[in-house]
């Protein structure tokens, strides 16, 4: 595999790992503790709920981002 294919792979690991992570959080939550737990990831952001919803949703993009910056900066 090429380095750049190497990348993305670790890109779509970081972007599972993420997921996952945030469904074992979540997994165990009552509907009022989901919403409560959005509203104040929202609140950091200075929005409410709906932000938060937006925040957690981009969360695996990010990771994703990070692990494939990271393996791209660590083979360089």
């Amino acid at each position: 595999m090429s380095d750049d294919s190497d990348a993305k792979v670790a890109g779509v690991i970081g972007a599972g790992a993420t997921t996952a992570a945030i469904g074992a959080a979540a997994a165990g939550s009552s509907a009022a503790g989901m919403t409560a737990g959005l509203a104040t990831v929202g609140g950091v952001v200075g929005g409410g709920m709906a932000a938060g919803i937006l925040v957690t949703a981009a969360a695996p993009l990010a990771g994703a981002a990070a692990a494939y910056g990271l393996y791209k900066w660590l083979r360089s």
